[in-house]
């Protein structure tokens, strides 16, 4: 085989995602685009503010000498300084250019974050229903990553994190609002996560980080509160994209920012530089950067995702299904009307229906739907959620 077997076997493990896309490409061609309804990812289909739009087109104009050369790895310290004055205003936390190291995305910033902190065989803990790549993510460099169950309306279990904890365990993620089940995590939620982690560090004697991967952050609904991490634990590290809350996911843009007092702050932010240079990263693109400083501030109308939100949520429930009302995000994560959602799944894009199972995200027995899409799709998947369901009832 000319691939490893580490990869192969990876390969197999995050292929659902992958299946269902390469499955609508095949149904499309066979009865037309416009006939199959595919939910399977999460690709918004809402455009870049205006906003941003115009200060992309005022970077693309600018032709002041050395725009586009090398950089320090952190990034433009210009970019930097504005990110952290927003930052500061929403964490209540006061950083500076020095606090944050701008990325490839936030899949760029966990990859430098990892690589820095996990020596071999430390554990990072993840809560179910996961974002599959931290799997990998944490495979990448050296460690592994371990599931905590959450409730069943996916709220954190406390007791399941406090029993998963161990000597090993060097940070925990949380992703909230969360992918793939759109629920937020309260502020008192999150104050007893802080609180069991600083416990849980001063018994085996080292810090145990707190790693926030927010991309969705800005896309919340009904008033409910995305608490940021930095105000509530020292030792925190917080990482974003403007994938979600811009709509720039194909420009790959984010930042890492390090809590000032988190324990070896000095010696974090220089190995989070280090590592983005070694993986490759080097910095992150100079045009994009000098986009995101100017667009502070500025999120995509997020009554758009709320409107579908509660189209589907309304038809969803009409149909019988059980689903945990989202309260952010841009997906549903209902229970599988049968035990074997693959095999629902199946019967659903006989349909011409597309969604993926549930055991891509550490839960079998439920189904993942994203709703950043036209609103065509989504009102003609309908017909296929009713009869698929009602085929088992």
């Amino acid at each position: 085989m000319a691939i490893s077997e580490k990869v192969s076997g990876f390969m197999e493990k995050s292929s659902w995602i992958r299946k269902m896309f390469e499955e609508g490409i095949r149904l499309k061609k066979q009865f037309g685009e416009e006939n199959v309804f595919d939910l399977s990812l999460g690709n918004p289909v809402i455009e870049p503010p205006d906003e941003v739009q115009a200060a992309l087109v005022q970077a693309a104009k600018d032709i002041s000498p050395g725009l586009h050369r090398y950089m320090p790895n952190a990034g433009l310290e210009d970019v930097r300084e504005a990110i952290a004055n927003t930052l500061s205003k929403e964490c209540q936390v006061s950083l500076s250019a020095n606090d944050l190291v701008m990325v490839c995305g936030a899949a760029g910033g966990l990859n430098i974050t990892l690589k820095t902190l996990l020596d071999s065989g430390d554990e990072v803990l993840i809560f179910a229903p996961y974002f599959v790549e931290y799997l990998f993510y944490a495979d990448n460099h050296g460690g592994k990553a371990v599931a905590v169950k959450t409730h069943d309306d996916f709220t954190l279990d406390m007791d399941a994190l406090k029993g998963a904890l161990s000597e090993k365990t060097k940070a925990v993620i949380v992703n909230s609002p969360n992918n793939p089940t759109g629920v937020v995590y309260s502020r008192e939620e999150l104050k007893q996560l802080a609180e069991i982690l600083k416990v849980h560090s001063k018994k085996i004697g080292q810090a145990v980080y707190l790693i926030s991967d927010d991309p969705y952050q800005k896309i919340t609904f009904d008033g409910v509160e995305a608490a940021n991490i930095l105000e509530l634990y020292e030792n925190s590290i917080y990482i974003t994209s403007h994938s979600k809350d811009i709509a720039l996911h194909g420009e790959r843009i984010g930042f890492v920012a390090v809590h000032p007092k988190c324990e070896d702050a000095g010696n974090l932010m220089a190995g989070l530089i280090f590592s983005n240079r070694v993986l490759g990263f080097v910095n992150a693109p100079a045009l994009i950067q000098r986009v995101v400083k100017n667009v502070q501030g500025v999120t995509v109308d997020v009554e758009q995702y709320k409107k579908k939100r509660d189209f589907l949520y309304g038809e969803l429930t009409r149909i019988g299904y059980d689903v945990v009302k989202p309260q952010g995000a841009f997906y549903f994560f209902p229970k599988s009307p049968i035990d074997d959602e693959v095999e629902f799944v199946k019967k659903l894009a006989e349909k011409k229906v597309l969604v993926v199972p549930g055991r891509g995200f550490g839960c079998p027995g439920y189904f993942r739907i994203s709703y950043c899409l036209p609103d065509s799709v989504i009102e003609g998947s309908i017909a296929g959620f009713e009869s698929t369901f009602n085929d088992f009832h």
